[in-house]
């Protein structure tokens, strides 16, 4: 127990917080982010092809709508912005709400919510959900072990 009126450290509250990687993913946040969306939208686009619907943009949007909105709210709740390229528990929660969350909206605004749409759903999104963060780990862990030696001019 420190009884002297000492401070422990002369860095300001939070100047030391995590990893070099740690601090590259929280300011790396909002590449993190688009790319969820724009996962979200190839989903929607790739169902919209595979079933002959059209490529429209408005079309895409509108199927892609509940899914993004859920994944928005999920990265809300979970403050996904401190640690966005966490898989767990911040990319798992992320997945699973934006699946149940949009397939709950999608079948309230009457849309198709077939069983077999409900799998795909899940097996896709959890792919490119989890999947550009597993990569995204790797990739900023891999950088703070080799980080690029200074040049001398």
């Amino acid at each position: 127990m420190n009884m002297t009126n000492t401070p422990r450290s002369a860095e300001p509250a939070g100047a030391s917080r995590g990893t070099a990687a740690s601090r590259a993913q929280r300011r790396s946040w909002p590449v993190l982010l688009g790319a969820d969306l724009v996962l979200i939208t190839i989903f929607a686009a790739l169902g919209r092809q595979s079933h002959e619907h059209g490529l429209a943009v408005t079309g895409i949007l509108l199927t892609a709508l509940p899914f993004i909105l859920t994944c928005l709210a999920a990265w809300a709740v979970m403050r996904a912005w401190r640690r966005p390229g966490q898989l767990w528990p911040a990319g798992v929660v992320i997945w699973l709400s934006t699946v149940a969350a949009g397939l709950g909206i999608r079948a309230l605004a009457g849309g198709g919510t077939a069983p077999s749409f409900q799998l795909v759903t899940l097996l896709v999104l959890g792919a490119f959900l989890l999947g550009h963060r597993l990569v995204w780990h790797v990739v900023s862990r891999r950088g703070a072990q080799n980080p690029r030696p200074e040049r001398i001019n």
